[in-house]
C-alpha cells in the first residue's frame, strides 16, 4: 500500500437513521437529543465516525432526502444547538460527525425552487433544470422523471420524487452554493460527508445521460479544491450505484484529489443484474457471483484507491435477511457476515442494528408501511394487475422501512424508542432482540463487533494487507487470505446452513495455526476439517 496512511483506514463507521434511532422528547419520532443520549452506547461499541442520514429542515416527502433548508435543523430533531452539541459531545468520546448531502436536488419547498418556479427570468430559475419538450425519463420512484409546471408552460427534472427536482449543477452558482453549504458545515467541526447519488450530477437528460455525465469528475474535483480540500483529513463517501472498481479507482486515488472512498453496489444488486432482473423481483444470489464481485473491488483497488465495506444501509434490507438466516442461526450469521466483511481491506460501516442482528420486519398491512419508494411499487403493480401476496412477499424481501424500524433498545412498549407512538411501527421481535440484552450478553452480536471494531485498530494486516481469494468455484463457502509483511491470515464465512468438510491444506492450515475470532465457541476446522453451519473465524496461518 503506497498511499499516506489515514485516521479512517482504521476507523468503523456507524450509520445512523435519525429518525429511527432513540426518541427523547416522547414524539414518535427520533431525535438529535436521542442521539446524545446513546453517544456512550457507540463509545462501548468502538466506531469513531457516525453517518448521520440528513437532519436539515424538510417537509419529509422522502424521510429528510428532500431538503428545505442546509442550515437549518429539522424541528422533529431538535435545534442547531442540539446539532453543535451531538458534534462536541460526541468527539469528547473520539467520534466524529458526517453529515449526509443532499446535492443533487432539493425539496420543491426550497427556496431556490420556490423562486425558480416564478419565472423563466429569476436568476434562481437556472438553479434547476427544465425543458419545453420532456422526454421519455423515468423517475426511481415511479412514473414520468418530468413535472409539469403550469405557471411557466416548462417541465422541471425530477429523479426521484416530484417534489425533489434535480439541481443545475452545469450552473457554477449552483455548484458555489453546495461549496457554501458545505463550509458552513466545516466551520462546525463536522469530519466528514457521504454524498447522496453524487454519481448523478453530471447528468444530461437531453441526451438521456443520468450516471456519470462527462462533467461529473470535474464538479467534484471542484467540490474537494474549493470545499472540503481546504480542511485537514475530511472523511467523504460518495454514493455511486453504477461503480465499477476502475471508476472506483478515479474516485478515490488521493492523487485525483475527489472523494476517501464511494459506496459501490455491484454485490447488492447480483439480482437485478440478471435479466430482466428488477428490484422487487426475488432472485436467490450465487455466492460465487458475491465473491467475484467483492473480490474484484479488493484486489483491483488495492494500492491504487480506497475501499468502502457495507452489507446494508437505510435504502436496503437487513443483512442478516438478505445473506445469513433470521432464524434458527440467526446470531452464527449475523457474526459470520461480520467476519467475511469486517476481514477486508477498506473502511467498514455498520448500520444501526446491524450490531444487535436486527432483521427485515413483516408488517401484515401494507397502511403500515411509511416509505414513498415501497409504496408506490404496491400502487403501481397492483393497477398493472399484480397479485397482493406476491407484493408483500417482495415488500418483506426489499423495502426501504425493514432498515427504517425503530432501533431495539430493550423490552419495554415500543423497544424502548419512544414514551409516544412511533412513526412506524416496531419489530415485534424486540422481545428477542435488543440492544440491552445484548449488551449484558458478552457472546451478543455487539460484542462480536466490538472485537471486530478493536481488532482494526491494531493489526496492520487487517488494515493494509493484499488480499487473496480461496475455492472461488464453492458454493457456499467464502474463504481469503490477507497478506501483511511476513503474516498471513485466514478469514472464512460459510454461507450455508450445511455442515461443510472442507482439506485444511486447502484453506492453508496447519498444525500451527491460531484462531483470532470465530462465532463457535469450541473451533475444530484445524482439527478435521469440518465447517459447520453459518461458522466463520479469523485464523492467523
Amino acid at each position: 500500500m503506497n498511499h499516506e496512511h489515514k485516521w479512517w483506514h482504521r476507523s468503523v463507521v456507524y450509520q445512523i437513521y435519525p429518525r429511527s434511532f432513540y426518541d427523547a422528547d416522547g414524539d414518535g419520532i427520533g431525535d438529535l437529543a436521542g442521539i446524545i443520549r446513546k453517544l456512550d452506547y457507540l463509545a462501548l461499541l468502538g466506531v469513531g465516525v457516525l453517518w448521520l442520514c440528513p437532519v436539515y429542515a424538510s417537509p419529509n416527502d422522502d424521510n429528510g432526502y428532500d431538503i428545505a433548508d442546509y442550515y437549518r435543523i429539522m424541528d422533529e430533531f431538535g435545534t442547531m444547538d442540539d446539532m453543535d452539541r451531538l458534534i462536541a459531545e460526541a468527539g469528547r468520546r473520539g467520534m466524529k460527525i458526517m453529515m449526509d448531502v443532499v446535492a443533487n436536488h432539493t425539496s420543491d419547498e426550497h427556496r431556490w425552487f420556490c423562486e425558480a418556479r416564478t419565472s423563466p427570468d429569476n436568476p434562481y430559475h437556472d438553479y434547476y433544470i427544465w425543458t419545453k419538450q420532456p422526454n421519455d425519463l423515468m423517475s426511481v420512484f415511479g412514473g414520468s422523471a418530468w413535472q409539469y409546471e403550469p405557471r411557466l408552460d416548462e417541465y422541471y427534472l425530477h429523479l426521484f420524487s416530484r417534489k425533489q427536482p434535480d439541481l443545475n449543477w452545469a450552473n457554477p452558482q449552483v455548484r458555489r452554493e453546495i461549496v457554501d453549504v458545505l463550509t458552513f458545515w466545516l466551520e462546525k467541526g463536522v469530519g466528514g460527508f457521504r454524498f447522496d447519488v453524487i454519481d448523478l450530477i453530471g447528468k444530461i437528460p437531453e441526451q438521456r445521460i443520468i450516471a456519470n455525465g462527462p462533467r461529473l469528475h470535474d464538479y467534484v474535483l471542484e467540490l474537494n479544491e474549493d470545499g472540503f480540500g481546504q480542511y485537514d483529513d475530511i472523511l467523504t463517501v460518495g454514493e455511486a450505484w453504477g461503480a465499477t472498481p476502475q471508476t472506483g479507482v478515479r474516485w478515490s486515488d488521493p492523487e485525483s484529489r475527489q472523494l476517501s472512498m464511494i459506496f459501490q453496489f455491484g454485490h447488492l444488486t447480483l439480482d437485478q443484474a440478471r435479466v430482466g432482473g428488477e428490484k422487487w423481483d426475488i432472485i436467490p444470489y450465487d455466492l460465487r457471483e458475491l465473491k467475484t464481485v467483492l473480490s474484484r473491488w479488493q484486489t483491483e483497488l488495492y494500492g491504487r484507491g480506497w475501499n468502502s465495506l457495507f452489507w446494508n444501509n437505510h435504502d436496503l434490507p437487513r443483512a442478516v435477511s438478505r445473506f445469513g438466516d433470521d432464524g434458527r442461526y440467526r446470531v452464527e450469521s449475523a457474526k459470520m457476515l461480520a467476519t467475511v466483511l469486517h476481514g477486508m481491506a477498506g473502511t467498514p460501516y455498520i448500520y444501526q442494528g446491524e450490531e444487535i442482528g436486527m432483521t427485515n420486519v413483516r408488517f401484515t398491512d401494507i397502511a403500515d408501511y411509511r416509505d414513498i419508494e415501497t409504496l408506490n411499487m404496491y400502487r403501481d403493480r397492483l393497477a398493472a394487475g399484480y397479485r397482493p401476496q406476491g407484493l408483500m412477499a417482495a415488500i418483506y424481501a426489499k423495502s426501504r422501512d425493514n432498515a427504517r424500524t425503530p432501533m431495539q433498545w430493550d423490552t419495554s412498549e415500543h423497544a424502548g424508542f419512544s414514551a409516544g407512538t412511533p412513526w412506524i411501527k416496531v419489530n415485534p421481535n424486540y422481545w428477542d432482540i435488543n440492544a440491552l440484552s445484548a449488551v449484558e450478553d458478552k457472546d451478543s452480536v455487539f460484542h462480536y463487533y466490538r472485537r471486530l471494531v478493536a481488532l482494526r485498530k491494531t493489526a496492520d494486516w487487517l488494515v493494509y494487507g493484499s488480499y487473496e481469494l480461496l475455492l472461488p468455484d464453492h458454493g457456499q463457502l467464502f474463504a481469503y487470505c490477507r497478506r501483511y509483511e511476513r503474516e498471513e491470515y485466514l478469514v472464512f464465512g460459510n454461507f450455508s446452513g450445511l455442515t461443510l468438510t472442507i482439506d485444511p491444506a486447502e484453506l492453508r492450515l496447519g498444525a500451527r495455526s491460531v484462531p483470532l475470532l470465530n462465532n463457535y465457541p469450541d473451533p475444530t476446522l484445524g482439527e478435521n476439517g469440518v465447517i459447520r453451519p453459518w461458522e466463520t473465524a479469523i485464523i492467523k496461518l
